[in-house]
């Protein structure tokens, strides 16, 4: 009795230990799609509908948004753009904050960086234009190339970037209390990341794959995998996103970064 308690030490130590990330998809089950999608792809048996919890990412570009009405249509997270770089920020997100928060939709603003500018500068932009009870959700850190800027398109050295994107995200976590998302695309975390950040959650573009089949070894919380959804409450064709677990775990998950 005494070896069959001793073996079974590790396994409940492990079940204890396990982290708000553990998201344990496999509890999900097959689901009919939520939303339309005006492009939809096949992503045969690891498709985005086994997840219970579906969310949209927007930004100005998106229109008059009804908030209670894509609550109510299976909405149950938004992440909202809110600043870029030192000197922009998204004309709808006072609003849509407000709006989503009306309704009972969780959500987060975002920042995309902008690799002109010091991360110092950037955090001081996002934190005076973002309260924090906008803050719903963690906030998150868009972090990709941008080749169609037409102010700057440098892609500094691998190094440099992780050393710019750590000082953003600690003056965020500083300041709000929350650990930042990091939302990114292929090439930008192949070029950036791999290997990296491994504490930090995780939200992924894969439009065409699972993310588990190229983002190797990445663990995730999000996965962006449409950008033409159809969503009700939504006039435009927008981003959908699900979170990597279960109804009960995105549940745990919230109530841990609520606090």
């Amino acid at each position: 009795m005494r070896r069959l308690i001793l073996a079974l030490l590790p396994l409940a130590l492990l079940a204890t230990s396990c982290s708000t990330t553990d998201y344990d998809l496999g509890v999900t089950a097959s689901l009919p799609p939520r939303f339309a999608d005006k492009d939809p792809q096949d992503f045969g048996a690891r498709s985005p509908h086994r997840h219970q919890v579906h969310g949209i990412d927007v930004s100005k570009w998106n229109g008059d948004i009804d908030w209670h009405t894509a609550k109510k249509g299976g909405v149950s997270f938004a992440f909202l753009k809110a600043t870029e770089g030192t000197d922009r920020i998204d004309s709808r997100f006072a609003e849509y904050w407000q709006g989503a928060k009306s309704a009972g939709v969780l959500h987060a603003p975002y920042h995309f960086y902008y690799f002109c500018s010091t991360a110092d500068a950037q955090a001081d932009w996002f934190i005076a234009n973002v309260p924090k009870e906008a803050v719903q959700l963690p906030p998150v850190l868009d972090a990709e190339w941008n080749p169609a800027s037409p102010t700057c398109k440098i892609r500094p050295p691998a190094d440099e970037v992780r050393t710019a994107l750590k000082r953003f995200m600690d003056r965020l976590e500083a300041h709000y209390g929350k650990r930042p998302i990091i939302y990114t695309t292929v090439d930008f975390h192949r070029d950036n990341l791999v290997g990296y950040f491994d504490n930090y959650p995780f939200w992924l573009r894969s439009v065409a794959n699972h993310p588990g089949n190229i983002y190797p070894a990445r663990k995730w919380a999000f996965w962006q995998y449409t950008s033409t959804g159809v969503v009700p409450g939504v006039p435009t064709n927008t981003d959908i996103n699900v979170f990597a677990g279960s109804a009960k775990n995105w549940n745990k998950w919230v109530a841990s970064v609520s606090r």
